[in-house]
């Protein structure tokens, strides 16, 4: 029986073979079918799916890492993510569908309009990331809903209508990094994490008690809006008995219910809270006046004329600080100081009274766009990370960063101090970010950008960071926060740096947990920044601008080599793929492949894990602006440059990754 085996082993039989092959073909081809399936099942069940428009079944989802479909990433020809953000989907989230794709690691539902309590996730047990910030999800979260989740490692439900209590599932995930719970109705008392959180924010909930001492040591305003919260970083906790009963026996009548008051906008609140405090240190210093003016009436003109109670020409002077940015007088306080002199275009009051819209809410503060009585629109940046900053100092960074002037900076107009928050204002544009017209919904009438508006745009990206670096060479990063999002367009696509310079007068801590220059390679290995930093920022943009990615470290914590954007580009160069790299979605390449590929070599040279392997800023720009179609010999020379920089990089992976560990 066993010789007869044997020979079977052997000598197989050529129908057997073939009968095999057809199984296990049909078996990939089933996977693949049922991955289509389910996904289009999953858009079916969506509301408004239409930004789905390529997701049909004649197309396949993945081409190995490149994704054929919007809103889905690819490895290796698996899903192993969902990125489906500001969409304007809706319905339910119906997990049995996505339990059924098993390479599923990644889903971002985020800026969407999915309702109803939340999917029950611990059946995707091998999720990494699930982000669903800024959607309508509501009701309690069950106390198991994340049981299990070992790989959890980023978990984002801010800007919801939770209720209830924190699940305490979630400090029993030994992966975690990553928690944000701001912006629901939590109640009850934070869970102990145990494990090494590294960022959380469970701001503007209806949390009570002592915060953990594991989390003491975060930002006190990641705390903030819960005003039963004590204990550090927020104030020390007091124990208050209550009243004594009148009665021996103690009462059964329930307690009554917690009452949610519904609120106004972030912004209208911040404005309130301002001008309530600005109306007490009026009213204090009115008080305070009359006083001394009993005591000596001599201190002030001898008359009741209200006039007397101001400085003479007020308005001179107001014009003398604000243009000249010397020492901030007392009558600062409490109002708007502008930084390019026009002091009558409007004032705390105006922004008060104007209608405001959410434009986002970030890991530095909200952004509103406000529109005054005259009919002009601004965006006023609410900042609650510069609290550690004083008075003096922030003016005068305030007044450094007025007297910038460069046509591919967005101005700073005017500012809010206050201990607590300041308000920068700037001017709205009405053509978003390039982060939007990268990754956004696009259509007939909001195509993709063509080649030559991208490249128009990295000119300017250029030209507005050479400047900054000439201006305030005093910063280690003259900008410390360059993405997509921080690069917004004007009607003819020229490119407006936003967010430029603010490292100074943010918070360390914040600094280093949410500001791109501190997700760079070297902040990584030994934890500093260089001038050359912002040239690694630069290079990720290039190759986003290329690629049509979502960079990776625009969405954690801190640089990951496996899944940086430049390390994509690696691989995809070394297997001489390198057309696949380029955005299907990008118009105009047809006689530009020469530029492409200059600028793909440019930006890869800007990526080097190791700073002083990375060119100076003047030369990446220098390059940049020389940049011209190549005829096919020079393509060739310069696919042969871009290979050599990815065989560079390869050589030098295990001198890196032996040095981080």
């Amino acid at each position: 029986m066993g010789t007869h085996i044997a020979r079977l082993v052997r000598t197989p039989n050529p129908s057997l073979l073939l009968v095999l092959l057809s199984l296990l073909q049909l078996a990939f081809v089933s996977l693949g079918d049922t991955d289509i399936e389910n996904l289009l099942t999953f858009k079916d069940s969506l509301s408004n799916p239409s930004s789905l428009r390529n997701w049909n079944a004649s197309i396949s989802p993945c081409n190995g890492d490149i994704a054929n479909w919007i809103g889905v990433l690819c490895l290796k020809n698996k899903i192993w993510g969902l990125q489906l953000e500001s969409m304007g989907l809706g319905g339910l989230v119906n997990i049995e569908i996505l339990d059924a794709m098993p390479t599923l690691r990644i889903i971002s539902l985020m800026n969407n309009n999915f309702e109803g309590k939340i999917p029950e996730i611990k059946k995707l047990g091998e999720l990494k990331a699930l982000y669903l910030s800024n959607n309508r999800f509501t009701g309690d979260i069950p106390d198991n809903a994340f049981e299990g989740m070992r790989s959890l490692k980023n978990l984002f439900l801010a800007n919801n209508a939770f209720t209830g209590k924190i699940p305490s599932s979630l400090a029993t995930l030994p992966r975690l990094l990553v928690l944000k719970m701001e912006g629901n109705q939590f109640v009850g008392r934070i869970p102990d994490f145990k494990q090494n959180v590294k960022v959380v924010n469970f701001a503007n909930n209806e949390l009570e008690g002592p915060i953990p001492a594991s989390l003491s040591n975060m930002s006190a305003s990641m705390f903030s809006g819960n005003k039963n919260l004590c204990g550090p970083p927020l104030e020390k906790c007091s124990l208050i008995s209550p009243p004594p009963s009148p009665s021996a026996v103690p009462s059964a009548s329930p307690q009554p219910p917690l009452i949610y008051k519904k609120t106004i906008s972030a912004l209208q609140i911040a404005l309130i809270v301002i001008s309530i405090l600005l109306l007490l240190a009026i009213t204090a210093t009115v008080i305070f006046v009359l006083s001394k003016r009993k005591q000596n009436p001599g201190l002030l003109n001898a008359t009741d004329d209200d006039s007397s109670m101001l400085p003479p020409n007020s308005n001179d002077q107001e014009k003398k600080i604000s243009d000249s940015g010397g020492m901030m007088k007392r009558s600062d306080y409490g109002k708007l100081i502008f930084l390019k002199g026009e002091i009558d275009r409007f004032d705390l009051h105006d922004l008060l009274r104007a209608s405001a819209e959410v434009l986002g809410s970030g890991n530095l503060g909200a952004s509103y766009k406000a529109v005054i009585m005259n009919g002009e629109a601004l965006v006023v940046k609410r900042y609650k990370q510069m609290n550690n900053v004083g008075r003096e100092e922030f003016h005068e960074h305030m007044r450094r960063l007025g007297r910038l002037d460069h046509e591919n900076l967005l101005p700073v107009e005017a500012y809010y101090y206050r201990k607590e928050e300041k308000l920068l204002v700037c001017n709205f544009m009405e053509d978003g970010s390039l982060a939007s017209h990268l990754h956004g919904n696009h259509s007939v009438d909001k195509p993709s950008l063509d080649w030559r508006s991208r490249l128009k745009i990295i000119k300017g990206v250029g030209r507005g960071l050479t400047y900054l670096y000439n201006e305030l060479p005093s910063l280690v990063v003259p900008h410390g926060h360059l993405k997509s999002s921080n690069v917004l367009l004007n009607d003819n696509f020229e490119p407006l740096l936003c967010d430029y310079a603010l490292r100074p007068v943010i918070n360390q801590e914040q600094a280093h947990m949410y500001m791109t220059a501190y997700r760079s390679p070297e902040h990584s290995i030994n934890g500093r920044i260089s001038r050359k930093t912002d040239v690694w920022c630069l290079g990720i943009l290039i190759l986003e601008i290329l690629t049509g990615k979502i960079p990776e470290n625009y969405l954690t914590s801190s640089y990951d080599r496996n899944t940086n954007l430049a390390t994509w580009v690696n691989e995809i160069a070394k297997d001489k793929r390198t057309s696949e790299i380029f955005d299907v979605e990008m118009r105009g390449t047809k006689n530009s492949k020469g530029e492409m590929i200059c600028l793909l070599k440019i930006g890869l040279s800007c990526c080097e894990d190791d700073p002083d392997a990375r060119p100076e800023l003047k030369e990446v720009v220098q390059e940049i602006e020389e940049m011209k179609d190549r005829d096919e010999h020079e393509l060739s020379s310069t696919i042969g440059e871009v290979n050599a920089i990815m065989s560079s990089r390869n050589a030098r992976d295990g001198a890196f990754s032996s040095f981080n560990r």
